[in-house]
This record gives C-alpha cells, sequence and structure tokens, in this order.
C-alpha cells in the first residue's frame, strides 16, 4: 500500500540498503497520492466463527478487468490444508479516496473467481461497503458492533437464474455425450413432450425444480420458482454456459464436484445440489455424535469409552492454525464411542465421540 500511494519500490531499496548503497531519495522527495486499501482473503470461513477451511481449489481466477494488484500463492489445484497459514491472497486496490479504493476493491473481490473452498470474500465485500467503513468508522470491534453480513444474500431471481444455468448446462452435457441419434437436434420430438426436470437443492436446504422443454426455434421454454421464462443458449462449453434469459445475456463459470454445482456468474456466487433422480440409500444416522468443527491436531483426549459426562464437560482438544478448539460435551450422558487419539489429524466433520444421554440407553 505504501507502494502504491508513494510510487516507490520498497524491494528494490531494501536491496539497495542490502549492497552498501545509500536510500535512492530524501525525505522531502516523498509525497503521498491517493489511498490505498488492501484485503486479505483467507480460507476460513467467516459463518463457523471465521475458523480455518480446508480443501482443493476447484478454480482461481482473479478479476483483470479492473486496475489491482494482487500477490497470490494459489492456482487452480492448490490444496489448502492445515499445515501452513490459510491466507490465499492479497488484493490491494488504489485511487484517488478512500471511498473510491474501497468500492473498487470490494468489485475486484466479487468479480475474483474463487471456488472450491470455503473464504471470507462475501465479508470482505459487506464489509468495504458498510456505511460505517467507508465513513472510516473502523475501530477493533468493528465486526461485533456493525455486524457486517458474512455471507451475501442471493434474491430468488439470481438463485432461478443459476438454476438454470445448471440446468442447461447439464442437458448440453449429455447432448453432447449422446451416442444414439446424436444428430439430431436438442429435445427433438415427433410429437409433442412435457420436457425434462432437474432439482437442485440450496444452502437453506430448498428444492428449486426447474423444468425446461426445446422449442423449434432453438430457444427453451422453462419454468423455475413458479415463472415462466424463454431462454437461448448462445454459447456452451465443458465449465460454462453463456444464456439469454428473456432478452438479458448473462455467462456462468459452473464447476462440477460430485452432485454439487459451484455457481459463478454476474454478482452471484453460489452452490446448488443437484438431487438424484431416483432415491438413495439414506446413510446410518449417528445419535449424539461429535463431529470436528474444522481440521486439526488432536491435542488431548480427556474422557474414556463408558465415562459419564455432564454437559458443558470437557471431552478433548483440538488445534489448528495456531488455535485450541475445546470440545464439550452438549449434554450428559455417557461416553459410547470415541473415534480419535491423542496427535491423530482429522478432517472437518470426522467423528469425534459419541455420547449418549441417560434416556437412550
Amino acid at each position: 500500500m505504501t507502494e502504491a500511494i508513494t510510487g516507490l519500490d520498497l524491494v528494490r531499496e531494501q536491496i539497495r540498503i542490502a549492497e552498501g548503497e545509500t536510500l535512492g531519495y530524501r525525505q522531502n522527495d516523498l509525497s503521498m497520492n491517493g489511498h490505498a486499501i488492501e484485503a486479505r482473503l483467507y480460507a476460513e470461513d467467516p459463518s463457523n466463527d471465521f475458523l480455518p477451511a480446508t480443501g482443493r481449489v476447484l478454480a482461481w481466477e482473479p478479476a483483470t478487468d479492473v486496475s489491482v494488484r494482487i500477490d497470490s500463492g494459489i492456482e487452480t489445484g492448490s490444496e489448502i490444508g492445515i499445515e501452513f497459514d490459510p491466507l490465499l491472497a492479497k488484493l490491494i486496490v488504489h485511487a484517488p479516496t478512500r471511498r473510491e479504493a474501497a468500492l473498487s476493491l470490494a468489485r475486484v473481490l466479487e468479480k475474483t473467481r474463487i471456488q472450491g473452498v470455503a473464504t471470507n470474500r462475501e465479508f470482505l465485500v459487506a464489509t468495504l461497503r458498510h456505511e460505517a467503513f467507508l465513513a472510516g468508522q473502523t475501530t477493533t470491534d468493528f465486526i461485533e458492533t456493525r455486524k457486517p453480513d458474512r455471507h451475501r444474500s442471493v434474491s430468488p431471481d439470481e438463485r432461478s437464474r443459476a438454476a438454470i444455468a445448471a440446468a442447461l448446462l447439464a442437458q448440453s452435457s449429455n447432448r453432447e455425450r449422446a451416442r444414439v441419434l446424436a444428430t439430431l437436434p436438442t429435445g427433438w420430438r415427433v410429437t409433442a413432450a412435457s420436457g425434462e426436470e432437474r432439482r437442485f437443492r440450496d444452502a437453506e436446504g430448498e428444492i428449486l425444480p426447474v423444468r425446461y422443454r426445446a422449442l423449434r426455434d432453438g430457444t427453451f421454454a422453462v419454468e423455475v420458482d413458479g415463472e415462466h421464462r424463454r431462454v437461448r443458449v448462445r454459447d456452451v462449453a465443458a465449465a460454462w454456459i453463456d444464456l439469454e434469459i428473456d432478452g438479458v445475456r448473462c455467462a456462468y463459470d459452473i464447476v462440477t464436484e460430485g452432485a454439487r454445482r459451484l455457481i459463478h456468474g454476474p454478482d452471484v456466487d453460489l452452490v446448488l445440489v443437484a438431487e438424484p433422480r431416483f432415491p438413495e440409500p439414506e446413510e446410518e444416522d449417528s445419535t449424539g455424535g461429535l463431529t470436528a468443527p474444522m481440521p486439526g491436531k488432536v491435542l488431548s483426549v480427556n474422557v474414556e469409552v463408558g465415562d459419564r459426562v455432564e454437559a458443558g464437560q470437557l471431552l478433548l482438544v483440538l488445534e489448528a492454525m495456531k488455535m485450541e478448539h475445546r470440545v464439550v460435551a452438549p449434554h450428559a450422558g455417557r461416553v459410547s464411542g470415541l473415534g480419535v487419539r491423542v496427535n491423530d489429524q482429522v478432517v472437518s466433520g470426522a467423528m469425534l465421540a459419541e455420547i449418549i444421554e441417560e434416556g437412550d440407553e
């Protein structure tokens, strides 16, 4: 940031001094121009008290159409583990005023594509656009008192458009792989057909059905959230689709990871889960199970199988990113199982212990 507002190359000056040379400027030569703000993009989950997150970076595409300096140590395919600090990138924007710098940096963060691992990006955007922040009212208790959004709310229309993109990209992919009647146009039928349906589940668990039918003019009649849309696919690739929805053009990058669809588009970044067409076997639920809230190393296990515990009693301690996290009993009961030992490395969501309430034994 100092380099941005002074125009000096500080690293160059440090190297010159290390080689025994003098500074290349005097105090009177220094002047400041405008404002610069830096944001640090971390692999952490703001909704889980900013605990570190791990995973594989499925897509990393920094914004290129806004003037910004980005220093990063990741690329698409990078694994974010527990061995190092979860800092992903530093982004610096310079502008004539503080407000312009803050709003430009927020836009850069929005347009930067980072998928596959939880990050603090949306929290940073909300902070940079918060009126108190723009007014310079930033103190150490800013998060607690101002409460900036930790995740961006997606409007019903944005969610519907993203679901349409995911459905029609899947449709195109299936058609591309077709081995039977592959020369026929998409959705061709001898008689009128009722169309197809794909169902997605959003982060709140709400089911979003997308019904679509190919028309003879090459467009699709789509129904989603009770609304009827006319959609034209202008261009499509393996993980990208360019659409025209009711005359409005929009493009989406979509990463497929199992049933998850990680969707990045104009002013939207969300995850939808494709529902299976047929019921799948349900996994057995572990009643009373305690799972790891973050990846880490087990420092201590303070109970044994068979021990009776009280609500709030310490069960074990996890260490991650130089922090200790105490795992306590959510209720009174008996320890029916332990899934870890001291010095074990665990991933987020790993089973740690099981507590059975007295009445369930």
